[in-house]
C-alpha cells in the first residue's frame, strides 16, 4: 500500500496498484438519494455538523480593498524608479527621475544640444579663471607673433605669386620667410597647449560642480605639460605627413619639366590632395580625444592616442558632427567678436594696398583681432572636447557612476 500520496513504495506488489472496491449501498425504495449517493453528488463529506448551529455573520462594513499590483519593467523596482519609469500606485506612469547633474551637465549620456549648453555653461560659471587664462595667453602669443611678423612680413609683395619674377624667385622669397612663419605657427601651437591643458582641468572640476583658481589649474596641469607638447606637435606632423605623401607624386610630375606630364601631375595633385584630405580629417577625429585623455587619465603620449582611438570606434560619425558643430560655432563668436577690428581693418587696407607694405599700425590692429579670436576659441574649442570625451567615457564605461560618488551624490 502507499504510505505517502503521490508516490509507490518500493516493491509494491500488482494488487496494491489497484483501490480496493467498495460495495455501494442500494438505494433507498423511497426514491431518496442515499448517504452515500447524496455526499458525492454534493461533494460534501459524510461528517456534517448538525443543523441550527451555524448563523451568518452580521453586517459590517466591506473588507479593504487591496491595491493593485504595480508593474515593472526589466530592472526597476516596483515603484517604477528606474531609468525608463513605471506604473505608479494608481495605474499611472510615472516618469523616469533625472539624473543627478552636480555641475554643469547632467550625469548620463549627453545629446549634442545640452553638449554645447554644457560648454556655455561652464565658460558662464568660471568665467574668471577661463577668460583670465585664454586673455593672457593669447595677449602674450600674440604679441610675440606680432613683433615677429613686423620684422619678417612687412614686405607682403614678395609672397605675392603675381610679383615674382619666376617660380624660383617665389620658392627662394618664401625660404627667406620660412623662418617668421615657423616661429609664429610655434607661438601659436604653444598657447593653444597650455590653454587646453589648463581649461581641460577647470571643465573636469566643472563637471562636479566645483570652481578652480588659475593657480589650481596650474599645478594640476605643469606636470603634464611636456607630454602635452609632444601630442600636440605630433599630430599636426602626422597629418602633414599624409598631405605630403597625398600630393607628392603629382607635384613631382607637375614639376618634371615634360609638356606630356604636367597635366598628369596636376590631376594627380587634386587627387592626391582630395584623398589626403579625407585621411587627415580621419585621423583628427580618431585622435580628437587624446588631448583630454592625456591630462585626466596621466597617461603618455601614445597611450592617449590608442585612448581616444578606443572611445571613438563605433561613434565617428556622431564625433565627426559634434566636432564640425563646435568649429562652425567657435568661428561664428568669433567673427562676432572680431567685428569692430575688421571695420578698423578695412579702413587700414588701402594704405596697405597703395604701399605694398605692412605698418605696425596694421599689425597691431590686426594682432588685437587675433588676441580677440583666441580668447574665445580658446575656451570653447577646449570645452567641448573635454566634454566630449566625458560622454563618450560615460557611454562606454558608465563614468557617470564614478562622477556621482566623487560629487557625492
Amino acid at each position: 500500500m502507499n504510505d505517502t500520496p503521490g508516490r509507490t513504495s518500493p516493491g509494491t506488489s500488482p494488487s496494491d496498484e489497484h483501490e480496493p472496491t467498495v460495495p455501494e449501498e442500494s438505494a433507498p425504495t423511497d426514491g431518496t438519494p442515499g448517504t452515500d449517493e447524496a455526499a458525492r453528488s454534493s461533494q460534501w463529506a459524510r461528517q456534517q455538523p448538525p443543523g441550527g448551529r451555524w448563523s451568518t455573520p452580521a453586517a459590517g462594513p466591506p473588507p479593504p480593498r487591496r491595491p493593485p499590483r504595480q508593474r515593472a519593467h526589466s530592472g526597476q523596482g516596483a515603484d517604477g524608479a528606474g531609468q525608463g519609469g513605471g506604473w505608479g500606485a494608481r495605474g499611472a506612469w510615472t516618469a523616469p527621475p533625472a539624473a543627478p547633474q552636480p555641475g554643469v551637465i547632467p550625469l548620463r549620456p549627453l545629446a549634442v544640444g545640452e553638449l554645447i549648453e554644457g560648454t556655455l555653461h561652464t565658460v558662464r560659471r568660471n568665467w574668471r579663471p577661463v577668460f583670465g587664462i585664454s586673455l593672457a595667453l593669447a595677449l602674450g602669443t600674440q604679441a610675440v607673433a606680432t613683433a615677429v611678423a613686423g620684422l619678417w612680413f612687412r614686405d607682403v609683395a614678395s609672397l605675392d605669386p603675381a610679383d615674382a619674377e619666376d617660380a624660383e624667385a617665389l620658392l627662394r622669397n618664401i625660404g627667406e620667410n620660412l623662418g617668421g612663419t615657423t616661429a609664429a605657427w610655434f607661438l601659436s601651437l604653444l598657447g593653444s597647449i597650455v590653454a587646453t591643458a589648463l581649461l581641460t582641468v577647470i571643465v573636469s572640476r566643472a563637471v562636479l560642480g566645483r570652481t578652480t583658481t588659475v593657480g589650481e589649474a596650474w599645478r594640476n596641469a605643469r606636470p603634464r605639460l611636456a607630454r602635452m607638447c609632444g601630442l600636440m606637435v605630433m599630430l599636426p606632423l602626422l597629418i602633414a605627413a599624409v598631405f605630403a605623401v597625398g600630393t607628392g607624386p603629382g607635384l613631382l610630375l607637375a614639376n618634371s619639366g615634360s609638356p606630356d606630364l604636367e597635366s598628369s601631375g596636376v590631376a594627380l595633385t587634386a587627387l592626391g590632395g582630395l584623398a589626403a584630405a579625407v585621411a587627415g580629417t580621419w585621423l583628427w577625429i580618431r585622435y580628437c580625444l587624446a588631448a583630454p585623455a592625456l591630462m585626466l587619465e596621466k597617461q603618455g603620449v601614445l597611450a592617449s592616442m590608442r585612448r581616444s582611438a578606443k572611445l571613438v570606434r563605433g561613434a565617428w560619425w556622431r564625433i565627426f558632427g559634434v566636432q564640425l558643430l563646435a568649429l562652425v560655432l567657435t568661428f561664428t563668436i568669433s567673427m562676432l567678436a572680431q567685428i569692430p577690428v575688421s571695420v578698423v581693418e578695412a579702413f587700414l587696407g588701402a594704405d596697405v594696398a597703395a604701399t605694398g607694405r605692412l605698418g605696425w599700425t596694421e599689425l597691431v590692429v590686426a594682432g588685437i583681432g587675433a588676441t580677440v579670436g583666441s580668447t574665445v576659441t580658446f575656451p570653447l574649442t577646449a570645452s567641448m572636447t573635454a566634454l566630449l570625451y566625458m560622454d563618450q567615457r560615460i557611454r562606454r564605461e558608465s563614468l557617470d557612476l564614478e562622477l556621482a560618488r566623487a560629487a557625492g551624490e
